[in-house]
């Protein structure tokens, strides 16, 4: 939120200087974001006055002007501006000026007349970009005065940067509020003018949809004159506040959101057919809105609707229909309470900016509405004209005020702080939270405009804003030392961080909400988890896989002529699960999992002399699972399956020890494509919670027996997986404790050839050890004999010659 201090201090103002202020401010939780001068520094620049203009005799688009700087001697002014007028008011930069850039001013010759000074535009003294001619002043303004005190510029335009809980510091009047609070200054509150009521017209309002409106007022003026000027002080205010002027009402209505923090609509009366109805909106319903868009609406947006058309986007944005223009005459004047749930996201699902619907979102005080319109008719009247209806006030339903309890003993253990009772009601009081005090208890009930008291907390927050954060005493938790056992068989999350690194991938952060789109290609996921206040209309869905966004990423990096990416990421992900109970870190019908994700693409190695350079395959990102899991890996299975994201041929489902633990393969190539991708990156995801136990260490005696190594050539069907032939000789192995001098087993190459017909050739290597003997050649041919019977047996499998 943006406004000026000098506005800021009508209401409050306390005897500290500008940035103690936003100090203060800052630090009770309403940080102060920005806090400059209002206009950039210069010097030398007063008020004058143009008393007359002559052509320059040696210039067509040059002027002489004689102009008045209230020195009592009138200066020669050489001006190209095409406004220069005789009686115009306009900035003066003296001889000795210095302007914004460090521009000089100095006496000069124009085309052979001497100008001693120079009068600017208001882009050359950096008030805005308007360059078209000379800054044109009040013409009250007394010549020779500086510009700068005339004009109020040096006045700081604070910029806050609030919470999304704090909407009832979104005006003037709730900063002030705040402040004196702070600073223990008065607060000056106007007075409620009384409107005399001149005309008996209504405007009939029905509201339909209690949880739409819970209360809505509005007033009728007829005879008002929309060409009337903005006041320059009303004016000055909202551009400072970095509202741009539009229209009389308009800005009225403008100011009193910014002042009060209560949006309100302006409605041409005459284009208003019967009455309004506040409704939810229906399936295909369309409404033009005041920025030129249209819109269709759903049954959970809700309309202010007319007899014979839709006039409003309730709270958020007004329609075309009944837009008030400088040819309007009779209004009627709105101000609602909108449900915060009634208007959370829409803006954002129409991808609107709207002031209205930022406030509105985030609650709104829904008992000064009436004073409010009373306030805001008196500005129209004193500045449009016109006569006053009676004003109609409708309440529905309003939310309630349920009183909050906190504990004092609660509140000075969660600060660490000794506070008296009396310090705390001193707190409340100066909040203007009414409470009542039950020994040790506070009793608070939270006024209408603030919708962030809700529990005990919220108070101990109040408390401590007020009496100060720097004020807690900075001191270390004291407790004793004890020493902990890492243990050995848990995998945390930090040491598969670490792998992960030292594999060679960076690790990245990405939301947990994504696109629609991902979840539907990714992960064949028809029902994904939606959000109901998306911070954007495309991130609208709770994601249930990490890939979608690694591949967000690679495709970023490629954009960016990055040529080799290695990316991972650890993070939960969420999918409707029922069996799932409600608790402290769990939400009834979701499972949300930690997972552990990651993604490569280009070239496997980085280019080197030492290595052709080849693209990273299938092959390479299994070799970094199986470093990931470590001494697990001997149980890590990769079954040929389908996923959505990735290539059918090249993907497997991953089981470890018999549990299923996530995916491997390489990424679609249609997703590839879409992604504009010349090859398509290789991904893994596993459940962390799969791989979380290690084997404890155990140690064992290495045998001093010299090793063993045979070959074995087999024929078998050229379906046949590598991985069930080393499943059946692992199972021989372990039924025969004959056969417990097998060591290991590789696949050392794969034959075939058109005369080999739907048969290939595996060619594995054995390798045997005996414990505490040398083995013999009869123990060798044993074994293998026995291998290559149950090959033979299992998959057909015979000796190839």
């Amino acid at each position: 939120m943006q406004f000026p201090e000098s506005w800021l201090r009508t209401w409050a103002n306390p005897d500290i200087d500008s940035q103690a202020l936003a100090h203060r401010l800052t630090m009770a939780g309403l940080e102060v974001e920005d806090a400059d001068p209002f206009a950039p520094a210069f010097s030398g620049v007063v008020v004058a006055r143009i008393e007359a203009v002559e052509n320059h005799p040696n210039a067509d688009k040059l002027h002489v002007c004689r102009v008045n700087d209230g020195s009592g001697e009138p200066l020669q002014i050489v001006c190209g501006a095409p406004n220069a007028a005789a009686g115009l008011v306009v900035p003066l930069a003296k001889v000795g000026a210095e302007l914004p850039g460090g521009m000089h001013i100095a006496p000069v010759k124009m085309r052979g007349v001497v100008s001693n000074g120079m009068l600017c535009s208001a882009r050359e003294l950096g008030l805005s970009q308007d360059h078209a001619g000379l800054l044109e002043l009040p013409r009250d303004l007394e010549p020779g005065r500086d510009l700068r005190e005339a004009l109020d510029l040096d006045d700081t335009i604070y910029l806050l940067k609030l919470t999304p809980n704090r909407a009832d510091c979104l005006s003037i009047a709730g900063v002030a509020r705040e402040v004196a609070a702070l600073t223990g200054c008065a607060l000056h509150v106007p007075d409620i003018p009384h409107v005399p009521v001149t005309i008996p017209d209504r405007l009939p309002v029905r509201i339909e949809a209690s949880d739409l409106c819970g209360r809505y007022a509005g007033r009728v003026v007829k005879g008002v004159n929309a060409r009337a000027a903005t006041p320059a002080w009303m004016k000055s205010r909202l551009e400072r506040a970095g509202q741009r002027s539009v229209s009389a009402l308009v800005d009225i209505s403008n100011y009193v959101m910014l002042e009060l923090g209560r949006p309100s609509h302006v409605f041409d009366l005459q284009r208003i057919r019967g009455g309004l109805t506040v409704r939810w909106g229906r399936d295909g319903e369309q409404l033009e809105l005041l920025n030129g868009e249209t819109i269709t609406l759903a049954p959970d947006v809700g309309v202010i609707a007319g007899d014979s058309a839709l006039e409003s986007l309730a709270g958020i944005m007004g329609g075309q229909a009944s837009a008030v223009t400088l040819d309007t005459t009779d209004v009627y004047l709105e101000a609602a309470f909108w449900w915060p749930e009634a208007i959370m996201g829409r803006p954002r699902r129409y991808k609107l900016t709207s002031e209205a619907g930022h406030r509105f979102e985030r609650g709104v005080d829904f008992s000064t509405i009436p004073e409010h319109l009373e306030i805001m008719t008196g500005l129209i009247l004193d500045i449009c004209g016109g006569q006053a209806g009676p004003l109609d006030d409708q309440i529905a339903k309003l939310p309630a005020r349920e009183p909050v309890r906190m504990r004092l003993s609660r509140c000075n253990k969660v600060l660490g702080l000794s506070l008296a009772a009396t310090a705390v009601a001193d707190v409340f009081s100066r909040l203007g939270l009414a409470f009542e005090q039950h020994g040790d208890d506070f009793v608070v009930t939270p006024p209408a405009a603030r919708f962030d008291l809700t529990i005990e907390e919220d108070l101990i927050e109040e408390v401590a804003r007020i009496h100060g954060f720097d004020l807690i005493p900075d001191e270390p938790p004291l407790a004793p030392a004890r020493m902990r056992i890492q243990p050995e068989t848990l995998y945390g999350l930090h040491a598969m961080r670490a792998e992960m690194v030292a594999l060679d991938y960076q690790e990245v952060i990405n939301f947990s909400f994504v696109e629609e789109a991902w979840e539907h290609d990714y992960c064949g996921n028809e029902q994904p988890i939606r959000l109901l206040n998306p911070i954007a209309s495309q991130l609208a869905v709770m994601r249930s896989s990490l890939i979608g966004g690694l591949l967000d990423n690679i495709a970023h990096n490629a954009k960016h002529r990055q040529t080799r990416v290695r990316l991972f990421e650890v993070g939960r992900v969420f999918a409707r699960d029922a069996s799932v109970p409600d608790g402290d870190l769990s939400v009834a019908g979701v499972a949300q999992p930690t997972h552990l994700a990651a993604a490569a693409w280009g070239p496997a190695v980085s280019e080197q002399w030492g290595a052709a350079t080849r693209p990273v395959d299938f092959f390479d990102v299994k070799h970094d699972l199986v470093s990931l899991l470590g001494v697990r890996a001997a149980g890590l299975r990769c079954e040929p399956a389908q996923h959505p994201a990735l290539h059918p041929g090249r993907s497997a489902h991953l089981v470890l020890d018999g549990q299923p633990i996530g995916w491997l393969g390489e990424v679609h190539p249609r997703w590839a494509q879409a992604l504009d991708l010349v090859h398509a990156p290789v991904v893994f995801e596993i459940d962390t919670a799969g791989i979380a136990q290690r084997a404890f260490p155990a140690p064992a005696d290495l045998s001093r027996q010299p090793t063993v190594v045979r070959d074995l050539a087999i024929w078998v069907d050229a379906k046949l997986a590598w991985q069930a032939v080393l499943d059946t000789l692992e199972h021989e192995v372990s039924a025969d404790e004959a056969l417990a001098v097998v060591k290991d087993i590789k696949l050392f190459d794969i034959w075939r050839d058109a005369e080999s017909g739907d048969q290939r050739s595996l060619a594995l290597r054995f390798w045997f050890q005996g414990q505490d003997t040398t083995l013999d050649d009869r123990q060798i041919e044993y074994c293998m004999q026995r291998l290559t019977q149950a090959l033979a047996q299992a998959h057909g499998a015979r000796l190839r010659s």
